[in-house]
């Protein structure tokens, strides 16, 4: 098998409003670790064949805020590859908001988009076999 680094997953999702739990419409940071365990998990299954366990984060960035109504790109790439660990750096972007002064429904897509967190964890693989 090839080195696993450089391998990238993208995901994209609506943040919904049952996610908004402080004023504002905020949303709280463990959401995009979520978002990061997904991308994660996936990255795991492309580059191991299984979903690999997370093991921890050395850095986590709260940079700017996710609020309902967002629409948040998470990206997530091995930096690092030992025998059973995998090194990934993550960002969440925040790529169309929500304008509810314009309307209830009304959104903008941002260029740019606006990083609103990065982060860098560890993740183990099963030994290849």
């Amino acid at each position: 098998m090839s080195s696993p680094v450089g391998t990238r997953v993208v995901h994209r999702c609506y943040v919904s409003h049952s996610h908004a739990h402080y004023g504002g419409a905020l949303v709280d940071g463990a959401y995009v670790l979520g978002l990061f365990g997904d991308a994660a998990t996936e990255l795991c299954i492309q580059t191991d064949g299984d979903e690999g366990l997370f093991a921890a984060y050395d850095l986590v960035e709260f940079r700017a805020p996710v609020r309902a109504g967002d629409v948040v790109e998470v990206t997530a790439e091995v930096d690092r590859a030992g025998t059973r660990s995998r090194g990934i750096a993550f960002e969440a972007r925040v790529v169309c908001r929500a304008e509810p002064e314009r309307s209830e429904s009304a959104a903008a897509v941002l260029d740019p988009p606006v990083v609103a967190v990065v982060a860098h964890g560890t993740v183990v693989v099963p030994a290849a076999g």
